[in-house]
């Protein structure tokens, strides 16, 4: 796993080994800032599910202005550290380890809002509804924010696609994993 441009572009990123995390592949991650390029420049991430980072670390290596990344493992921050300080980022970054509802709470009460916020939750849960659900209700997005969310069940897709006042504006599919592109409606 590397980043793929941007000012750390080349940084080899470590991952956590075993089967806890699951990292987004470099083809699908390239992929996806393609279609992002001259979106991310000075936004606002929210990295709810981080696992390694490589996902906000790939969008402030491009120019992200920063990134909250947070995971509910100890050992996925103690990587998602070691990687920001490769790659000379953590300056932009804040890092949070906590569960990701309470995460969203005290982003609330902080009143935040993000431009861009990618969702990696783990497959086999219903937290990537549960997360959307409380962005919506929290006012997480910014007017032109985004949620990048990924799965690899596409009736999680049906269900996001019941939560009042968001739009999927786009969907892309690389083997069992789908891409959901949401933002305001």
């Amino acid at each position: 796993m590397r980043v793929i441009s941007g000012t750390a572009r080349g940084k080899k990123l470590v991952s956590l080994e075993g089967m806890q995390t699951r990292p987004t592949l470099d083809r699908v991650k390239e992929a996806l800032f393609n279609i992002l390029q001259f979106n991310i420049k000075g936004t606002k991430v929210l990295d709810l599910f981080s696992g390694s980072g490589a996902l906000s670390i790939e969008a402030l290596s491009r120019g992200a202005e920063s990134a909250v990344l947070c995971d509910n493992s100890s050992e996925a921050i103690t990587i998602i550290n070691k990687n920001l300080e490769a790659t000379r980022l953590q300056s932009k970054a804040q890092v949070i380890n906590n569960d990701y509802l309470k995460i969203l709470n005290k982003l609330k009460n902080e009143s935040k809002k993000f431009d861009v916020v990618f969702l990696d939750p783990p497959y086999k849960t219903d937290y990537i509804f549960k997360s959307i659900e409380k962005i919506v209700e929290y006012d997480l997005l910014s007017k032109d924010g985004i949620i990048i969310a990924e799965t690899d069940d596409e009736n999680k897709i049906q269900k996001v696609k019941n939560i009042k006042n968001l739009e999927i504006y786009d969907k892309r599919k690389y083997g069992i994993v789908h891409i959901i592109f949401i933002r305001k409606g």
